[in-house]
C-alpha cells in the first residue's frame, strides 16, 4: 500500500471508528430512557472518563511528584469550596511553581 493509501485508510477507520459510538445511541433508543440508575450512569460518564484522563496526568507533569501533589491538593481544595475552573488552575499552577522554587532553594530538586 502507498503512503497516501494507507493514510486515507486511516483516517476513514478512525472516522468510522468515532462515530459509530455518536450515532450508535441515537439509532437505538427511541423513547426517554426511566431507569434512575441508566439515567444517573449516563449523565456522569462524561465526568468520569474526563477524571481518568486528566488525573494521572496531574501526577507526572511536573518535575516531582510532590510538587505535582501540592498543585492536586489546591486544586481539589478549591473545588471542593466551590471555586471557578480559571481561579483553581491559576491557584494550583502558582503552588506547583512556588513548590519547586522552594525545593530548588533547598537544594532538593
Amino acid at each position: 500500500m502507498t503512503g497516501w493509501v494507507y493514510w486515507l485508510a486511516a483516517v476513514l477507520v478512525m472516522a468510522l471508528v468515532t462515530y459509530i459510538p455518536r450515532v450508535l445511541p441515537l439509532t437505538l433508543v427511541r423513547r426517554r430512557i426511566e431507569s434512575p440508575f441508566l439515567r444517573s450512569f449516563l449523565y456522569y460518564m462524561p465526568f468520569a472518563v474526563l477524571g481518568a484522563m486528566t488525573f494521572p496526568a496531574a501526577l507526572y507533569a511536573t518535575d516531582t511528584p510532590v510538587s505535582a501533589a501540592v498543585g492536586l491538593a489546591v486544586a481539589l481544595g478549591m473545588a471542593f469550596f466551590g471555586r471557578q475552573l480559571l481561579p483553581v488552575a491559576l491557584a494550583s499552577t502558582a503552588a506547583v511553581l512556588l513548590t519547586e522554587c522552594v525545593m530548588r532553594l533547598a537544594h532538593l530538586l
